[in-house]
């Protein structure tokens, strides 16, 4: 039975489309009609759209997004905003348009829960930095923003300020504890509180011979997930618009085993999950029941 609280807090992954995932989350051969995102809906509240970050999608696509997650009525998406201004940092007012017509199909179904700014590591609060920012939250002041640093330099009240007079939300995160990194944080600069978990893949985070993969490839520990599901409840008691909680440690789904622990955590939820997913992480047999719908038709072969 869900519990009652405050605030909605949804919890969920950042994508649903890896081929990784593969006779672990998903079928090895999914079945005709088979729609991953749907299944992830069925799973989670949320999903952060990852496409977003590499080009900006059309309103049909958006539109059937939207279509594909109608059967949660709790469900709401996160998107990423595109990398051209966060990034490469060459988009324009061309590009904002057609990235606020896309969003506008999840906004009109009561879909889009935020749209995260996110910006690398090599982003430092400089002067030129903070300009940077500013004309962000201001070409995107109609949509609902959170955003997300990767540098220490920004955790400071300035900051913290800056995001409040604006209304978007400062991404709380969990990485590796190394120098330079943005450490735990737990601010609440908006409506709505946004976390989100990288893993603490401290070895494979920086240097030539790592990757997305490898990065991200991090299973967290019940322990490890305990003192987080602390303090996102304590959001969801002065959030006014909810609370996202989004596992990016997307290597072999062990993001979508930490998201239902996490949940479970949050909320007491039982849900059903495919056989393979309990198989490859055994810590979740005791808080989810097997799913024969969504078993794989032959065995995971890790």
């Amino acid at each position: 039975m869900r519990q009652t609280r405050p605030v909605p807090i949804r919890v969920g992954t950042a994508g649903w489309a890896y081929e990784d995932w593969k006779a672990i989350v998903y079928p090895s051969r999914p079945p005709r009609g088979f729609d991953a995102l749907a299944m992830m809906a069925s799973l989670f509240d949320t999903n952060e759209i990852n496409s977003t970050f590499y080009r900006i999608p059309a309103s049909r696509q958006t539109r059937d997004w939207s279509r594909r997650v109608a059967h949660n009525p709790r469900f709401a998406f996160t998107a990423k905003l595109y990398r051209g201004f966060t990034h490469e940092r060459k988009a324009g007012a061309q590009e904002a348009k057609q990235f606020a017509e896309a969003m506008e199909p999840l906004r009109e179904a009561g879909r889009l829960g935020a749209v995260l700014v996110q910006f690398p590591m090599s982003f430092h609060d400089t002067a030129q930095s903070r300009r940077t920012l500013a004309d962000i939250l201001a070409r995107f002041a109609s949509l609902p923003l959170a955003v997300e640093f990767r540098h220490a330099s920004w955790n400071t009240g300035g900051t913290l300020e800056r995001l409040s007079e604006k209304g978007a939300a400062f991404v709380n995160i969990d990485q590796p504890r190394i120098a330079g990194n943005l450490p735990a944080t737990e601010h609440l600069t908006a409506p709505i509180a946004y976390f989100r978990f990288h893993g603490r893949n401290s070895q494979m985070w920086f240097g030539p011979d790592t990757s997305n993969e490898k990065r991200y490839d991090y299973l967290y520990s019940e322990k490890e997930l305990e003192p987080w599901a602390k303090k996102i409840r304590k959001a969801g008691e002065h959030a006014a618009r909810g609370v996202y909680a989004v596992l990016n440690n997307h290597f072999r789904g062990q993001a979508v085993a930490n998201a239902i622990q996490l949940q479970t955590m949050l909320t007491g939820e039982t849900r059903s999950v495919p056989e393979s997913l309990r198989e490859t992480y055994p810590a979740l047999a005791p808080i989810t029941r097997p799913d024969a719908v969504a078993r794989p038709r032959q065995k995971s072969l890790f």
